[in-house]
């Protein structure tokens, strides 16, 4: 059977536009009915159009894709999926907007996994030290928020003035815990809440 050439695109959510992908891969050319798409996040790779295409991609086949990102968001995992593809299933990959990742064999004789391998990994490094970055920026502003004064969370709710007479209520059996929480015009969850600051 002939080798083929699939498509993947994938974008996050429903109301975002597949167009600019799709037609980046019917210019490679990735045939129409060859193109699998997703409107899903890119967390994992279970999604239902990715998986299609796993179970059709034979060895030898060739998956073209827009940018790395529409394969997946976490790198980790990508590197995983990548490795799977390549080496369990032998399928060459192609990332239109980094011609570096195109594992199909080159006219020297060296394949391309070898320079994508490299690539992916230090996209890998990068993309872990970025988001290491992010959390201790993230740490660093809440401690510097927090020398400030800067309060975290919500709002503490003050108790109404007719609290003590609803409690006597709710514990003399008169009213339910939820018809007092409604005389109180809060959640039961925070009556609850203040009944158990009450007996601490």
């Amino acid at each position: 059977m002939k080798n083929r050439i699939y498509g993947y695109a994938r974008v996050s959510s429903a109301d975002q536009n597949l167009d600019r992908q799709l037609d980046a891969l019917e210019r490679f050319p990735v045939q129409t009915n060859l193109i699998y798409a997703d409107k899903a996040s890119g967390k994992d790779f279970r999604r239902p159009q990715y998986r299609r295409l796993l179970r059709r991609l034979r060895e030898g086949d060739v998956l073209v894709i827009k940018s790395i990102d529409r394969l997946g968001r976490d790198y980790r995992e990508v590197l995983d999926e990548w490795r799977r593809l390549t080496t369990d299933k032998r399928v060459a990959i192609v990332v239109l907007d980094m011609p570096l990742l195109d594992t199909r064999e080159q006219p020297n004789g060296i394949t391309g996994t070898f320079i994508a391998d490299l690539v992916l990994q230090v996209l890998s490094y990068v993309a872990q030290v970025e988001r290491e970055n992010i959390k201790q920026r993230q740490a660093e502003g809440i401690a510097s928020a927090r020398l400030r004064g800067v309060r975290f969370g919500r709002p503490t709710l003050e108790r109404p003035d007719s609290y003590r007479d609803v409690i006597k209520s709710f514990e003399g059996g008169e009213v339910t815990r939820r018809e007092a929480a409604m005389l109180l015009n809060v959640s039961a969850s925070t009556f609850d809440r203040w009944r158990r600051a009450d007996t601490n």
